[in-house]
């Protein structure tokens, strides 16, 4: 049974929020959203087009022009202000890199593999925010 994308916001935040060492607000760059306005309040510089029933999930946004954010159907990353986005249905799993922070490294990049081969990379903040975009990536991969 396919799921519709309420379907897919909860159970991704529900993963998220078990794998995941709170205080949930204290990471730099990364946040998961329990609505859509509270990415727009944070956010206003950047602009993102949604379908009607497209929730967001969980970003690391360095800043305007390095980010990363996962919606219910698909994956938008800014590098240097280059966007690229793919969609996650049908997607796999990449390598997710050092995402535990061993080393100096503030953020790092995990890639996922789209259904047409393309390899799409995205930003996940090192250490204990590491688990939102790692957890909200692979949860959504494996619902489809």
């Amino acid at each position: 049974m396919k799921k519709n994308d309420q379907s897919k916001h909860r159970i991704c935040i529900s993963k998220i929020k078990r794998t995941t060492i709170k205080p949930y607000d204290a990471f730099q760059w990364t946040k998961f959203y329990e609505d859509n306005y509270s990415f727009y309040d944070a956010y206003p510089g950047i602009s993102i087009q949604l379908n009607a029933e497209e929730l967001l999930i969980c970003s690391t946004i360095i800043d305007l022009d390095n980010y990363s954010i996962l919606t219910t159907q698909k994956l938008i990353t800014s590098e240097k202000g280059v966007l690229e986005s793919g969609l996650i249905i049908h997607a796999e799993n990449g390598l997710y890199g050092n995402f535990k922070g061993h080393g100096n490294e503030k953020f790092i990049f995990g890639k996922i593999i789209l259904e047409n081969g393309k390899i799409l990379k995205y930003f996940i903040e090192t250490g204990k925010a590491s688990m939102i975009m790692v957890y909200g990536v692979k949860t959504l991969i494996q619902i489809k």
